[in-house]
């Protein structure tokens, strides 16, 4: 019973409070906004710094700033005042958000650029600026490292005459065929070939045997290497 009426009267407390800034005064709003702004531009630079996809989005990049200080005013907003915590959560629960997102990558951004809010919106800023830089020294470290043995797609049109010498010049790769077409006596053949470094004079080759039309060597994340 004595559990029942102190919910009640926490509810009413809440209900008749009134100051939606009762607990989060005028400073600390300046102060939480501005560290979840400074936190989110470097977070910005961050993802232009490190984006390794074919076509870099800006837009997506400034939603990132955007999302990370929105985030941080929700929390503000909620903290301060149970009623209001209450029906923020039922309107957030309507939006649906259906913008398909390719890049697993960019679904981290997404998700540290709310973390920052959320921790900056809460005024932990410690937790806040410490988590924040660390995690993008983190990111950095991870996507300057790159695997020596590299997989590129090597895409070869050619005649059929000159079949022997192609796969001749392919014994010294590792590689795997996943696919072969022949129209009218031009074959298309796609491989999957692993590289060590960045050695790519393969290409040159290939294509100087008599009978090649042309070939194409691309890696996996869309970026066009030689012909």
């Amino acid at each position: 019973m004595n559990d029942a009426l102190s919910f009640k009267d926490v509810i009413k407390k809440s209900l008749f409070k009134g100051d939606v800034f009762g607990s989060v005064g005028f400073p600390d709003i300046i102060l939480g906004l501005i560290i979840s702004l400074v936190l989110s531009l470097y977070i910005f630079h961050i993802y232009k710094k490190t984006h390794s996809g074919v076509i870099y989005n800006h837009s997506y990049n400034v939603s990132l700033v955007i999302m990370s200080v929105t985030t941080s005013l929700i929390i503000m907003t909620i903290s301060s005042n149970l009623v209001l915590s209450l029906g923020m959560v039922g309107a957030l629960s309507i939006v649906r958000f259906r913008t398909a997102v390719k890049e697993p990558i960019d679904t981290t951004f997404m998700f540290w650029a709310v973390a920052s809010g959320l921790t900056a919106g809460a005024r932990l800023y410690t937790v806040a600026i410490t988590g924040t830089l660390f995690i993008g020294i983190v990111i950095v470290i991870l996507m300057k490292y790159k695997n020596t043995n590299n997989i590129f797609m090597l895409i070869i049109h050619y005649e059929d005459e000159a079949s022997d010498n192609i796969f001749m010049s392919l014994n010294e790769l590792d590689y795997n065929i996943k696919s072969k077409t022949i129209n009218r006596g031009i074959t298309e053949l796609t491989l999957e070939v692993k590289i060590i470094g960045s050695d790519t004079s393969f290409v040159e080759e290939i294509s100087q045997i008599e009978g090649v039309k042309n070939t194409s060597l691309i890696s996996y994340n869309g970026n066009f290497v030689g012909q």
